[in-house]
């Protein structure tokens, strides 16, 4: 992997970092494909509104942009990720967000994750987590820093040896997965969590959710418990850079797993080639 921060590269940052003290920032992970960053403009902004949302000093967007693109260009894989974090910057012990006038950029490039490939053609396969999100509506839909429910959610899948987790909320009712969205379908009816008071509402959600408009389906945004998901013909997950896989099964306990055999969405999503 290779970093940059405030456009050096680099593998340090200040240990007084408000990204290490609490988490305070942003970020967004982008499809890096022959030297080019996919959905750049969405990227950019995401972090613009999210930053906003979080009130972080000024940044460049201009600028960064085109560090981003310059990175993009200095690849020699075909596929390679690229991970854009912001913070508030460096100084301080309190929770006092005052005086930060100079944010932390920092933009790393890792490996394309070959196991997606493998996904699309068996499908995933996701166990129920027991790990809720909290519910905070300032904070629904954002990609922030704080990432530990997602941290413990990952412990939970690697030690079940399965793929990925469906994730309900303090209420019980669906929000997403632990690194994607979710849909499910019931006929020519797609559902998909509403993000009000938590999770992230990832950008291959939002391109799936427009690319709905002039489809034969018909999509809405609900709140579920997750027994709807015993009901479906099929589900499918997202992110970035998967795009879209099909899901085999979920498991709901250790005596009950639901498979899925249809993959009518997930490959008329494939042919409208928008993912």
């Amino acid at each position: 992997m290779t970093y940059w921060v405030n456009g050096v590269s680099c593998q340090q940052i200040d240990i007084t970092d408000r990204a290490i003290a609490f988490g305070d920032g942003c970020f967004t992970t982008i499809h890096g494909v022959n030297q080019q960053a996919k959905m750049l403009e969405k990227h950019i902004l995401r972090l613009q509104q999210d930053s906003a949302r979080l009130k972080l000093p000024v940044i460049d967007w201009p600028q960064l942009t085109q560090h981003i693109e310059e990175i993009c260009e200095q690849q020699t894989d075909e596929e390679f990720v690229v991970k854009v974090m912001l913070s508030r910057g460096q100084g301080g012990r309190g929770y006092s967000s005052q005086g930060f006038e100079h944010p932390t950029i920092i933009v790393m490039v890792s490996p394309f994750p070959k196991h997606y490939a493998a996904l699309q053609c068996q499908g995933a396969s996701l166990l129920l987590s027991q790990i809720p999100l909290s519910r905070n509506p300032l904070l629904a839909g954002m990609k922030h820093l704080n990432r530990l429910e997602q941290v413990l959610i990952r412990q939970e899948i690697d030690d079940a040896k399965l793929d990925e987790a469906v994730v309900l909320d303090t209420n019980g009712v669906i929000v997403e997965c632990c690194s994607a969205n979710i849909f499910w379908r019931i006929g020519r009816d797609v559902y998909t969590p509403i993000l009000s008071h938590s999770g992230v509402n990832g950008l291959m959600r939002q391109k799936i959710i427009a690319q709905f408009n002039n489809s034969q389906y018909h999509l809405a945004e609900v709140e579920r418990f997750p027994a709807i998901l015993t009901q479906c013909d099929e589900v499918i997950i997202c992110n970035a850079l998967m795009p879209v896989l099909p899901v085999k099964s979920i498991r709901f306990s250790e005596d009950k797993t639901i498979s899925y055999q249809s993959r009518e969405l997930f490959e008329y999503l494939l042919l409208q080639r928008q993912i």
